[in-house]
């Protein structure tokens, strides 16, 4: 049974650099951090990679993110992978649970997130389905 979850967080955003000597400043990276509040209580941590157009508003964004804490009362960790696209400033985002990635008491999670932004402020709907402790 599929399991809606519902909550805000905050994010930072540290840039990093490549780890080539590249002078290409439409490639970007990003060390980021979360604070997961709501349904899903916990923090993450990971790093982005993106690339893109600031002028056109196309852009693409590869991500994985490490998430500890607790979700339905079980308390672990996953990894969410991010991909995302702007096709002048059209976004399509998709973000999974990396299959067998849960621990702990999230062992066998699996679902999808989305996420929304509004007056600066960040969102989260989660849908997933955890197995059977074990």
């Amino acid at each position: 049974m599929t399991t809606q979850a519902k909550g805000s967080f905050t994010v930072k955003m540290t840039p990093l650099t490549w780890s080539e000597s590249s002078v290409d400043r439409t490639l970007t990276r990003y060390q980021i951090e979360k604070l997961f509040l709501g349904d899903l209580e916990g923090v993450s941590e990971g790093q982005m990679l993106g690339a893109g157009s600031p002028q056109s508003g196309s852009a693409g964004y590869v991500a994985i993110e490490k998430v500890t804490g607790k979700i339905d009362g079980r308390s672990g960790a996953f990894v969410l992978q991010h991909s995302g696209s702007m096709n002048h400033g059209d976004l399509t985002l998709t973000i999974s649970v990396v299959p067998d990635s849960g621990t702990g008491e999230l062992a066998g999670l699996a679902g999808n997130m989305t996420i929304n932004i509004a007056d600066g402020k960040h969102s989260y709907e989660f849908a997933y389905t955890l197995g059977t402790i074990q």
